[in-house]
């Protein structure tokens, strides 16, 4: 760094401004290789610009290779072309972006090459790029520091790419369905919609304390009540919970709700947009995720909660004790003291079905304790109609046919007062009264964006698919 603090020093001297405020590109790196026959025919000169990534100098000649945004370009400098700017050079360093002018032509090994005839420094680059830089694998500097490993490794560029074009699919496929897309609340004085613990801040103007939301669920549904019959939302959530590969407290959630459908509609629902996202981003239907890989086939298998757990333990765990189920907890280390029935239950499922799941699979049919807002089976009463996409081990979409029922509702939220469970703090008196004035039979679904992103494009951790992911402080360490 000192050493490039000295030539930005001496490029001042030469009155050159390091920190220029424009360059007007005529190509980029791609349009000059697909036009190369005709800029070559026809000994156009092109100005174009990138970062330098080598430097190869030959006594009075110098190669360099630039990277732009999407294409690397070799440039090729001669001392009798550029007089005394050829010197000016020497203080050019990896790293550094220049702006260059010249004819195009290919090398003996077949390279396109741009023939400067006039360069511009257009940002001089203080610090080194890390030792080896080219191929960067440290995954703390990668996360950390995520504009090196942008630098350095092409196909992280391509993984973000992809991420924003499946966010454009998720787009486009519910616009097509027509719903509308809306935004509610980020701050929220009553959190709720999931089981989870909030983040807290305080609203100065309205001298209350807020909450970040966990989830969109109750101010969506008081849209349908509303009387509009199909809304989404892509939005932000905050969860203030653990850090794990598939858990980041700041996630990117998608919700919708359907008027006058049930849970059957959003798996049909949910079929449809896999196979929609997987056609539009690949030659077929198929997918891998670390070493499996599956075929997304409509219809996906369905297998009811209940029935894969009795499968496993050979006992209808609703039909239990508490200590009968702790002794099944124990069994497989789970944690059972200060925990809910609905915790000891799905965490037992989670350990014994779902981590085993690896083609698509909708799992239908939760037991009520743990799904408060969502409908009573109309078979079983001990049951909700719920259901959870799973893929590779991992739930990728959680949907319900909708509670409407307000008085239902309020005695679900009361038992979950009185059980002290996460998700809930106070009654949501407003979203109560807005079911009182009637919401139509309604299928909701959620789907985690970020998960999605991993199985989508085969990334091991939910950071791969973050640009900035939370991490703890360096000097907190």
């Amino acid at each position: 760094m000192e050493e490039r603090l000295k030539k930005l020093k001496r490029l001042r001297e030469l009155k050159i401004n390091p920190y220029p405020y424009r360059f007007d590109r005529s190509h980029t790196f791609s349009r000059i290789k697909n036009d190369f026959e005709e800029l070559s025919r026809s000994q156009t000169i092109i100005k174009t610009a990138g970062r330098i990534i080598t430097i190869r100098r030959h006594g009075k000649t110098i190669f360099a290779t630039l990277n732009d945004e999407n294409e690397k370009m070799q440039i090729y400098l001669r001392k009798a072309d550029l007089g005394e700017g050829f010197e000016v050079f020497e203080n050019f360093d990896i790293g550094d972006f220049i702006g260059v002018e010249g004819k195009v032509f290919k090398t003996r090994t077949g390279e396109i090459t741009v023939h400067v005839e006039k360069f511009t420094l257009l940002t001089k680059s203080l610090r080194p790029l890390p030792e080896k830089w080219h191929g960067l694998r440290d995954i703390e500097i990668r996360y950390r520091k995520r504009y090196l490993d942008l630098i350095a490794n092409q196909e992280v560029r391509e993984i973000f790419r992809k991420r924003s074009k499946i966010i454009k699919l998720l787009r486009n496929f519910f616009d097509g369905k027509g719903f509308l897309e809306v935004e509610t609340p980020v701050l929220q004085p009553i959190y709720g919609g999931a089981a989870a613990r909030p983040f807290k801040t305080f609203y100065n103007a309205l001298n209350q304390e807020m909450y970040l939301r966990i989830a969109d669920e109750l101010y969506l549904k008081r849209l349908i009540v509303g009387g509009y019959e199909k809304v989404w939302e892509f939005c932000r959530d905050f969860r203030n919970e653990g850090l794990d590969r598939f858990h980041n407290p700041e996630f990117t959630m998608i919700e919708a709700y359907q008027a006058y459908t049930d849970y059957y509609g959003i798996m049909e629902l949910v079929e449809e947009l896999l196979e929609f996202l997987v056609k539009n981003l690949y030659p077929s239907n198929s997918l891998t995720f670390g070493d499996k890989s599956v075929e997304l086939k409509r219809p996906f298998k369905r297998i009811k909660y209940t029935e894969a757990l009795k499968e496993i333990l050979g006992v209808d765990i609703l039909k239990i004790n508490q200590s009968e189920l702790d002794r099944f907890c124990q069994r497989f280390g789970i944690k059972t003291e200060g925990q809910t029935i609905g915790y000891k239950i799905d965490k037992l499922f989670s350990e014994l079905v779902q981590k085993n799941l690896i083609e698509p699979t909708f799992v239908i049919d939760y037991p009520k304790v743990i799904s408060p807002l969502a409908k009573e089976h109309r078979e079983d009463p001990a049951l909700v109609e719920r259901f959870e996409l799973i893929i590779f081990g991992l739930e990728i979409a959680n949907a319900f046919s909708e509670l409407n029922d307000p008085i239902d509702q309020r005695k679900r939220f009361e038992q979950q007062l009185a059980q002290k469970e996460e998700g809930i703090a106070e009654i949501d008196e407003d979203f109560i009264e807005a079911l009182e004035y009637g919401m139509p039979p309604t299928g909701g679904l959620g789907i985690g964006v970020d998960r999605l992103c991993m199985i989508l494009l085969n990334q091991p951790s939910i950071r791969d698919v973050i640009l900035f992911p939370q991490l703890r402080r360096e000097d907190a360490r």
